[in-house]
């Protein structure tokens, strides 16, 4: 099966849609060759803004295209996109609610090589907190293409959440997509699987791995981290009676905390988190961080046998 990083879709995707508006402009942080926005800097020149390793200044910039009429994408590193210029997003961008989209590539653990310094695990909390602010983890490179789509046709600030390594497709092509509705990939009675980015091909491997045992597990791609898809949680929360959560980033303030707090509050039922357990990450392999981590279906199975043992524990 082909793979593609949903960081190089992102970039072929800003080229196609440039084609069609041109209120589109990129601006990087002197790393297009990575964030891909390289493909849109070569087709469109005049529309692309290399701001150099400025980032406070480019989210600045950003904004101030954004109240002039454009469709600014900003893009650079997960932990650059957030951290370092949390203050200009949070007084320039969000509370203003000017239509900047941040394009966040070389998050969650598999930055891999790069190691802490560079591995985003907390850049969703970030962003979620912010008012005005739409969420959106693309599971493939498929989907990233209708992720950039709707977040131009979104009037708002946008954090697009990318990854740098290649991941086969999980969506099936012609799948709808429609910012904050959960996508269901796989009904199930016993639990539900709730997956975002490149866990939601674990999550699908993990349910496989289940039914082989006799467990029936439901499996949805929640793309849209906020807004948080609240009528379909509690539905298929009601038809399954337990929920894990699936993603690489740490499991405070990302999906899983999303999740939680809502279920929390309007279902109360057990929900096991799966994700970064409150540490930084470390240099390696994508392959043997993910295992490290316990981001890998066969933890996703330990995860669902919890959350069933919780169901079916006396009350």
């Amino acid at each position: 099966m082909e793979k593609i990083a949903t960081r190089e879709a992102y970039g072929k995707a800003l080229v196609e849609l440039g084609q069609k508006m041109e209120k589109i402009v990129v601006l990087d942080a002197d790393l297009s060759q990575s964030t891909k926005t390289v493909l849109f800097a070569e087709k469109f020149p005049m529309r692309f803004f290399n701001m150099g390793v400025s980032e406070a200044d480019m989210m600045g910039t950003a904004a101030g295209l954004a109240a002039s009429g454009f469709i600014p994408f900003a893009s650079t590193f997960g932990v650059f996109a957030t951290g370092r210029v949390y203050d200009q997003i949070r007084n320039s961008i969000a509370y203003t609610r000017l239509n900047v989209k941040i394009a966040a590539s070389h998050t969650g653990i598999t930055v891999g090589e790069d190691g802490a310094s560079h591995q985003a695990l907390e850049d969703i909390a970030l962003m979620r907190v912010l008012p005005n602010m739409t969420i959106i983890v693309p599971a493939d490179g498929g989907q990233t293409f209708q992720a950039v789509e709707a977040a131009v046709a979104h009037d708002g600030p946008v954090y697009l959440r990318l990854g740098r390594l290649a991941v086969p497709r999980v969506i099936p092509e012609g799948t709808p997509f429609e910012l904050g509705k959960a996508q269901l990939l796989r009904q199930g009675s016993d639990l539900l699987i709730v997956a975002a980015g490149l866990m939601t091909g674990q999550a699908l491997e993990a349910a496989e791995m289940l039914e082989k045992e006799g467990i029936q597990a439901s499996v949805a791609n929640l793309h849209t981290i906020k807004p948080l898809d609240g009528e379909f949680l509690i539905r298929m929360a009601k038809d399954t009676g337990a929920v894990v959560t699936a993603e690489e980033h740490s499991i405070l303030g990302g999906l899983g905390g999303a999740v939680a707090e809502f279920l929390a509050e309007n279902f109360p039922l057990p929900v096991v988190r799966v994700g970064i357990q409150d540490t930084f990450g470390e240099s390696g392999t994508p392959r043997a961080l993910l295992q490290k981590y316990g981001l890998t279906p066969e933890s996703l199975v330990l995860a669902g046998k919890k959350a069933l043992k919780l169901k079916n524990s006396p009350k």
